[in-house]
């Protein structure tokens, strides 16, 4: 694979650090985003499917499991050492997003969730993203809701308090949340339109110290921990959470997703 200034120098080692927390608690949290993909997709019996930034394989299993024949590619070795655990079938490899290591033309569906915005270069991944689709092969890019949809909105203000100063034209986290965000830097790729959804979905923590575990294993959190120490990052989050508190002590926060089709 070629050197770039890629995602996965930076990115590998920060979703890595709590490798564990984000398979077991966070990711899981996507379910009813990847089962909305499926349902639209429709994808049928042995797709073949590569889904990009595919952490600790969750989305890969349930692919899987409906008889997609699955490739996983991430940035992280330690989320991947747990992919392979959950899901023994699939192939997974590492690397940069900006760089994959598939020939032309090898998969009739690509996924990403949360992902592409994390490349160093979105477009250059998402262009990569369409160089591994056959002709007519789809893409899923999919991201937060916009702001007011989403209560973690208040969690990811709360991290950006202790992340060091981002550089001038960086893309914050709701960068593609908003109208036509999506559509317009995936036509750039070369990708054209099929259609625009959003889904609905509940993180459910039985506690604070499990959302606390989530919250905190995710990579701008460990960027944070880094910068601002644990203490001052933990004490930030819990009043977070607090807002979010049921009486029972369970902890739920409401987000909506959104995600484009494109068709290469």
């Amino acid at each position: 694979m070629p050197t770039l200034k890629g995602s996965a120098p930076v990115q590998g080692p920060l979703w890595g650090t709590r490798a564990r927390d984000w398979a077991e608690i966070q990711e899981p949290t996507g379910r009813d985003l990847y089962a909305s993909v499926l349902a639209t997709l429709a994808l049928p019996p042995g797709a073949r499917v590569l889904d990009v930034g595919c952490g600790s394989g969750v989305f890969c299993a349930l692919a899987t499991s409906r008889g997609m024949k699955v490739a996983g590619f991430d940035a992280s070795e330690p989320l991947l050492a747990l992919a392979r655990e959950r899901a023994p079938a699939v192939t997974f490899s590492a690397g940069d997003l900006e760089a994959l290591p598939y020939p032309d033309a090898s998969f009739g569906f690509v996924t990403g969730f949360n992902s592409f915005q994390y490349a160093a270069d979105p477009l250059t991944a998402l262009r990569e993203g369409r160089r591994v689709l056959s002709p007519g092969g789809q893409l899923v890019l999919a991201t937060w809701g916009r702001p007011e949809e989403c209560e973690a909105a208040a969690y990811l203000q709360a991290l950006g308090a202790h992340l060091p100063p981002p550089p001038p034209d960086a893309p914050g986290p709701f960068a593609l949340s908003f109208e036509g965000a999506m559509a317009a830097l995936t036509a750039q790729a070369g990708l054209a339109l099929v259609g625009e959804y959003a889904v609905s979905t509940v993180w459910d923590y039985p506690d604070e110290a499990i959302a606390l575990r989530g919250f905190l294993s995710a990579g701008p959190a460990i960027r944070a921990l880094q910068h601002a120490g644990e203490p001052a990052v933990t004490a930030s989050l819990r009043k977070v959470l607090e807002k979010f508190r049921q009486p029972s002590g369970r902890i739920l926060l409401r987000n909506v997703f959104r995600y484009v089709v494109v068709r290469r």
